[in-house]
C-alpha cells in the first residue's frame, strides 16, 4: 500500500476527478429515464457563528435523503 502523502494536492486530485465524472458523462442525466424526478435544495451556509455539530448532522442528512432515493 503506497504512503499518504503529507499534504493534499487538490489540482491533481480535482483534474482525476474530474477526468472520470466527464468520461462517465456524470453531469448528463437522462431524461427519458424511469421514475419520478428528485432534487433537493441546499441552502447556502449561515456565516453567523463557529462550526458545529449541527453543520455536519445537516450535511449528512441531506446526504442519507439522497443516497436513499437512489436506490
Amino acid at each position: 500500500m503506497p504512503e499518504l502523502a503529507k499534504t493534499y494536492d487538490p489540482v491533481g486530485t480535482e483534474a482525476r476527478w474530474q477526468q472520470a465524472w466527464e468520461s462517465q458523462e456524470a453531469f448528463h442525466p437522462d431524461p427519458k429515464a424511469p421514475g419520478e424526478p428528485f432534487s433537493v435544495v441546499i441552502p447556502p451556509p449561515n456565516v453567523t457563528g463557529s462550526l458545529h455539530m449541527g453543520h455536519a448532522f445537516n450535511t449528512a442528512l441531506i446526504d442519507t435523503i439522497v443516497r436513499y432515493q437512489r436506490l
